[in-house]
């Protein structure tokens, strides 16, 4: 018997999971979102939101909102450095403004704000948007066949089960996910090599803190290794502590075995610096540092999202953003696949997209970890660094959703400083005047976009003759002087004067001409086809 049926299944309702619905609410796709716990989050975990991520929420409506929320728990725009406690000698400085040097690269900013305060914003706008979230509910079986996912769910604070049946579900459910270990997809990647705490704190900073803005502190002690963060009135905050060295001088990383009150505020006045300051412990938690990914992203109409599909140390602070990005990436393939707009391989593109974007990002987060953490865990075999700016946004699609050109050298990453506007990258941010939309960014999130060079109008008209005979919506500008008024287009875009770039709902370029075409219809046909997993 089955109780209810949605569209697709979120199993998982923190911050990937609330994103995801907002995605898909987005897209015109309702789904019922399952969460353990009763609430949203209660401790404040990711706090580091980059600019794709902001991105994605600025594509549907939310930057604003989210801008307010993080304007309420932390001063923007802080550094992020390291010292030997927090009262002590500064060390290094990784940036003196978190959006120093990349403020041209996007019209969205980097934020700092804690799920504790983003997650109502999701959850707001996932409801707005037709989802319904279900707390203290449990998944406790998922069944899938050719045409669809049943889910058994039993709520925790008594009552029957229930039968769900989905289209599709997305297992959004942690690091342990039991979905993922009943799909038997393996994990990769370097394991677990922390026991690590983190403390909940109230201590008044203010006079170690001075006038300094910090964002995120690591301390690196001569007794601790860990980081900081603080709330906007310095009267409490965090630390991680990853590893000790006790007075014989041997390093331990097992800190979860000691979680007591008096050890604590011990660590607290280490990290702070300062022997006698008062401190009242709050909630300790004990977690695992450890840096994995999955072999693949999902099996048949089961798919893994977030942690579920890639754990990584905070170094970076790339593991909610990474998570979120698996959920813009998937929802609007599952709405063009519910709706037949896209063909049923569209899927498939899921995993050879998103697995290796998280493969890479929990790499360069554990090269971090080493480098800046624990280079006892050994320098060999460690991928080396690319910037933060790179990470967020410079990342390929290699998949069967993407037309690659004739002679490209398969790069899998690029500067964003110096995108190339090739397909499978992110459809880079250029300023532009056209209605409400002030860049280039502001056209993508929901349909097909079609730019064309100035030259480049019979590209215009082609959009308009294939969009209408495969029933895809496929919104098509043509960048002259009065909407690139810097004239900047053709050469950022990769697209010549009278060429044209076809960009994805997601914001990645799915195909591009460099110059004008005999027959721009059938041509802009086979593009968009092979974008939809269609045939032509």
């Amino acid at each position: 018997m089955v109780d209810e049926e949605v569209p697709v299944v979120i199993v998982g309702g923190s911050l990937v999971g609330l994103s995801t619905a907002v995605f898909l609410g987005h897209h015109g796709v309702p789904s019922l979102v399952l969460e353990r716990h009763r609430g949203t989050a209660i401790h404040p975990r990711a706090a580091l939101v980059s600019q794709r991520t902001i991105e994605t929420y600025r594509a549907v409506g939310l930057q604003a909102e989210v801008e307010e929320a993080a304007a309420r728990e932390f001063v923007q725009n802080g550094a992020i450095m390291s010292a030997e406690s927090l009262g002590g000698k500064e060390l290094d400085w990784y940036f003196r403004f978190i959006n120093e040097g990349v403020e041209d690269l996007s019209p969205s900013p980097r934020l700092f704000v804690t799920q504790i305060g983003l997650e109502p914003v999701l959850l707001r706008a996932a409801q707005r948007l037709g989802a319904l979230v279900d707390y203290a509910a449990e998944a406790v079986s998922t069944e899938q066949d050719a045409d669809g996912v049943t889910v058994v769910v039993r709520p925790r604070d008594g009552g029957p089960d229930r039968s769900i049946r989905a289209r599709y579900l997305i297992a959004a459910d942690g690091a342990h996910s039991p979905i993922r270990e009943r799909l038997g997809i393996r994990r990769l990647g370097h394991g677990s090599f922390s026991d690590s705490i983190t403390i909940y704190f109230r201590a008044d900073v203010r006079a170690l803190m001075g006038d300094r803005n910090l964002s995120v502190i690591y301390v690196f002690g001569p007794r601790l290794q860990g980081f900081f963060r603080f709330s906007i009135d310095l009267q409490s905050g965090f630390l991680v502590v990853n590893s000790t060295v006790d007075d014989a001088g041997a390093r331990s990383v097992r800190i979860g075995e000691d979680m007591s009150t008096p050890t604590c505020v011990r660590y607290v006045r280490q990290a702070l610096g300062d022997p006698e300051i008062e401190v009242e412990i709050e909630n300790v938690q004990r977690w695992s540092a450890s840096a994995e990914y999955a072999e693949r992203m999902g099996a048949g109409r089961v798919l893994l999202a977030g942690d579920a599909g890639h754990v990584m140390p905070p170094t970076g602070g790339f593991g909610g953003n990474t998570g979120v990005q698996d959920g813009y990436d998937v929802a609007w393939k599952l709405a063009y696949m519910l709706d037949g707009r896209a063909g049923d391989r569209l899927l498939t593109t899921y995993s050879d997209e998103r697995q290796p974007v998280g493969e890479f990002t929990t790499e360069q987060a554990y090269t971090r970890y080493v480098l800046r953490l624990d280079p006892a865990l050994g320098k060999e075999n460690l991928v080396p660094i690319v910037e933060e700016a790179t990470v967020e946004f410079g990342y390929r699609y290699s998949s069967d959703a993407v037309v690659v050109e004739p002679g490209d050298d398969g790069a899998r990453w690029e500067d964003p400083r110096a995108p190339t506007g090739r397909p499978g990258f992110r459809a880079p941010h250029l300023p532009i005047t056209l209605g409400g939309a002030r860049s280039t960014v502001d056209l993508f999130g929901r349909d097909f976009v079609l730019l064309a060079g100035p030259e480049g109008g019979a590209w215009c008209a082609a959009a308009e003759a294939v969009g209408g005979a495969l029933g895809v919506a496929i919104a098509a500008h043509h960048a002259d002087g009065r909407m690139d008024p810097s004239r900047r287009f053709a050469a950022l875009y990769g697209t010549g004067a009278g060429g044209a770039t076809l960009v994805r709902p997601d914001g990645f370029v799915a195909w591009r001409a460099s110059a004008p075409r005999s027959d721009p219809d059938a041509e802009l046909t086979r593009a968009l086809a092979t974008a939809l997993a269609r045939e032509a």
